[in-house]
């Protein structure tokens, strides 16, 4: 049945003439990949050498927390969109945007895993501060950006490569602070 051009259309639908983009936005991954990578030099100038020295209320644990959530949060949106992108769908999930993309080989298998823990970490920054166990923080802090900037990577490396890429421009962004 065609609508005319007033009709609402029902939520989550395209339109027949929207046209999905196949591939990764280079300058919106330059972007987002530089705002990552300051959001973990704040976690790295304020995260002490011991886990101990972490603490409740304290500004270091403060700016910690934050910069690494929202480092997560940058990734974890990157994921969502990209699957959109390259029409691998909506995750229902943002461990399952991870997933997804590794069932495209657009990233490893155990990246993805990796980063649907990160995701779950987010969440319980987000609902849940008060209850963070603050060594565990020290823990993802330390190991967790490698993994931030092996997705950023996987990402440049893909829109480079051609299987999802193509926007103007070089090789796409350096993921090395």
């Amino acid at each position: 049945m065609r609508r005319g051009p007033d009709h609402p259309r029902r939520p989550g639908r395209r339109s027949r003439g929207a046209v999905m983009a196949d591939r990764i936005d280079r300058e919106l991954l330059a972007e987002r990949t530089a705002a990552v990578l300051r959001h973990l030099n704040r976690v790295a100038a304020h995260l002490p050498p011991n886990p101990d020295d972490l603490q409740p209320l304290s500004s270091a644990t403060d700016t910690v927390v934050l910069h690494l959530w929202q480092a997560v949060q940058v990734v974890i949106d990157l994921a969502v969109s990209t699957c959109v992108r390259l029409g691998l769908g909506s995750p229902p999930t943002y461990g399952a945007a991870f997933r997804t993309l590794a069932e495209a080989d657009v990233i490893p298998d155990p990246l993805a895993e990796r980063l649907g823990r990160a995701a779950g970490f987010r969440n319980l920054v987000v609902h849940g501060y008060g209850r963070l166990d603050l060594r565990r923080v020290h823990a993802i802090a330390t190991a967790g950006p490698a993994d931030l900037k092996a997705f950023l990577a996987a990402l440049r490396d893909h829109a480079a490569d051609g299987r999802g890429g193509g926007d103007a421009g070089g090789a796409g962004p350096s993921v090395t602070p």
